[in-house]
């Protein structure tokens, strides 16, 4: 196996987010030399300057958890892996597993990375409570700190060419990957060996000696794509779109392969920037293009008629993600506009949002509705910045004011923005975890942050 990705390395992270303080060291009511200096604190907004003399200052108090992970080239698009460690899991310290796909310059091998992060205790202790395995070390900091450290074991894949984007699905008791490739083939893995080898070390030792093949490899696509899910509610079906206009159906059949039909649905004239099968109805997909439309398919048709309803001019420019929520016939899109639209299905004709923010300063490039909240929705882009929203506030005049905040800056915040989570740069990706409540994940070009606020 390659090494070029072994580098790799977790931590407790101080990141900026909405909840940082600005300190400035140039004001003092303190009355004589030694006096101890006033430090002024107030909350940041992106896209405020500061002055030469303010600093962001995180305000550890607004997270429940907070970690970053690094490796040694970025990683652009990664998966939740769902494991067997149970749903709804609360308790800490948490497991998490991910699977990610490396974009290095083309002199260097590309990876899929299955990680296992583990030991992610708490970055916010409750009253000063502390975890019950750590209760014989009370007595000693350095101790209970070493025991509190994160860790993260990685199982490498060579991958031709960069990874475009990758969705992980069990399917049986396996774990499977689908990666778009810049040299426009899609492949399937197998992720059964690296799984175990983040478990055992023994079995990481041979591992690293082995070559791993993709299952399966489709190469019918005309150019490369970045589009691509697998159905929730249908084992092994897959959608994949393409940057020439092109989506393909995937069909498991007996012998563990695919038969993809050859095919395309046709509709979109521009690039297909991102899929999502309905969680709700089995043969339903939607897209969303560069040609600045949001489509529904009935894959049970014919291809040319398989569209079933059109948003055109969905954003002002490229529309790049979707997401559908999972109980709600509402579908949330993000583009390159900066603009966040909610839809709903049953008026999708209208072409008018319910719901609209604009919020961001640059491209959307992540949305995605929180899996156990069907109100909440995050979404992340190229302001290096990630918010969280709640679409049930309603703007209360009679509720408390921040006094950090003057009322100017208040009323240009919408009353659904819950939270704004800062500190990596170029957002790319970023996943609730569905069997950690509240846990989100999120990719940049400056690495992984795992994190969850006291807001969800």
């Amino acid at each position: 196996m390659d090494d070029e990705n072994e580098n790799v390395s977790m931590e407790v992270v101080e990141p900026e987010d909405a909840e940082s303080d600005i300190s400035s060291d140039s004001e003092s009511d303190a009355e004589g030399d030694n006096a101890e200096p006033k430090i002024h604190k107030q909350v940041y907004l992106p896209g405020n300057k500061l002055a030469d003399d303010e600093e962001l200052v995180c305000d550890e108090s607004a997270y429940v958890m907070l970690h970053q992970a690094s490796t040694g080239a970025p990683c652009l698009s990664f998966d939740v892996i769902p494991d067997e460690l149970g749903m709804g899991r609360q308790s800490f310290p948490m497991t998490a597993y991910i699977v990610a796909g490396t974009q290095a310059s083309r002199a260097h091998v590309n990876n899929l990375i299955v990680m296992k992060m583990s030991n992610l205790h708490k970055t916010q202790d409750d009253d000063g409570e502390e975890d019950d395995e750590l209760e014989d070390y009370q007595d000693d900091v350095a101790d209970r700190e070493e025991l509190k450290k994160p860790q993260m074991t990685c199982a490498l894949i060579k991958h031709q060419g960069c990874v475009n984007r990758v969705r992980a699905r069990r399917l049986g008791n396996s774990v499977y990957a689908a990666t778009w490739s810049e040299l426009g083939r899609v492949n399937i893995w197998d992720l059964t060996r690296p799984l175990q080898a983040v478990e055992d070390a023994q079995i990481a030792k041979q591992y690293e000696q082995s070559e791993a093949s993709p299952v399966f490899t489709f190469g019918g696509h005309q150019q490369e794509g970045f589009a691509i899910d697998w159905s929730p509610s249908s084992d092994g079906v897959l959608a994949t779109g393409d940057c020439r206009r092109d989506i393909h159906v995937w069909t498991p059949v007996e012998g563990g392969t695919w038969k993809v039909d050859q095919r395309p649905l046709a509709g979109h004239s521009q690039s297909v920037e991102d899929l999502q099968w309905s969680p709700n109805e089995r043969s339903v997909l939607a897209s969303c293009s560069v040609d600045k439309t949001i489509r529904i398919w009935d894959c049970r048709a014919a291809p040319q008629k398989a569209c079933m309803l059109t948003c055109q001019d969905a954003h002002q420019s490229d529309v790049n993600v979707i997401s559908w929520n999972r109980t709600e016939p509402f579908i949330a899109s993000g583009g390159d506009d900066g603009y966040l639209h909610i839809w709903d299905l049953r008026q999708f004709q209208n072409k008018k949002p319910i719901a609209t923010f604009k919020h961001h300063t640059d491209h959307i490039t992540t949305v995605e509705w929180s899996p156990g909240e069907a109100t909440i929705l995050a979404s992340g882009g190229d302001d290096d910045q990630i918010a969280l929203w709640d679409l049930a506030v309603e703007k209360d005049n009679d509720q408390a004011v921040d006094t950090t905040l003057d009322e100017d800056v208040l009323s240009k915040l919408p009353p659904q923005l819950l939270f704004i989570h800062q500190g990596q740069k170029e957002i790319k990706e970023l996943h609730w975890h569905p069997q950690l409540p509240g846990v989100l994940l999120s990719t940049a070009h400056s690495g992984f942050n795992i994190f969850r606020t006291i807001s969800v």
